[in-house]
């Protein structure tokens, strides 16, 4: 997918909304099915979303740092910090609700071309993705 969204950029293009639409299920089955079996990805990403050669389908890669939340919640701190839910980055115990964060940024990220977040080092990617929580629990006040 990595690769994928960087040829689209070249191009000056955008992802269609039916095949974002389309990822986007196809992601979710395979979230769905690993946190049935309370298994968190922990580290969901583009570059580990793999395309078939026709690019309609998508698979789930990379599951070297996933685990099994046997008491449903994880405190190890894991992953890629562009796509790290606001717990993992404030080092508090999550759940697979973190897998749904970062599909949250890399779905925007398909459709932006660029991550949801950015930060020339990890201290304003932290403040950025913090400012929108802060945001969004006011608006939900």
């Amino acid at each position: 997918m990595q690769q994928y969204i960087t040829h689209v950029q070249s191009l000056k293009a955008t992802f269609k909304e039916d095949l974002v639409w389309s990822y986007l299920k196809q992601i979710l089955s395979a979230l769905k099915y690993l946190h049935k079996l309370d298994i968190v990805h922990r580290d969901l990403k583009c570059a580990n979303i793999l395309l078939s050669p026709d690019k309609r389908s998508v698979l789930v890669a990379d599951l070297n740092v996933s685990k099994i939340a046997k008491n449903k919640l994880l405190y190890t701190q894991t992953g890629t910090p562009y796509y790290a839910s606001p717990e993992v980055w404030r080092d508090k115990p999550y759940d697979s609700s973190s897998d749904i964060w970062s599909l949250g940024c890399l779905i925007y990220e398909m459709c932006a071309l660029k991550p949801p977040f950015l930060g020339s080092n990890m201290e304003q990617l932290y403040n950025a993705i913090q400012k929108l929580v802060s945001l969004t629990q006011r608006f939900i006040s």
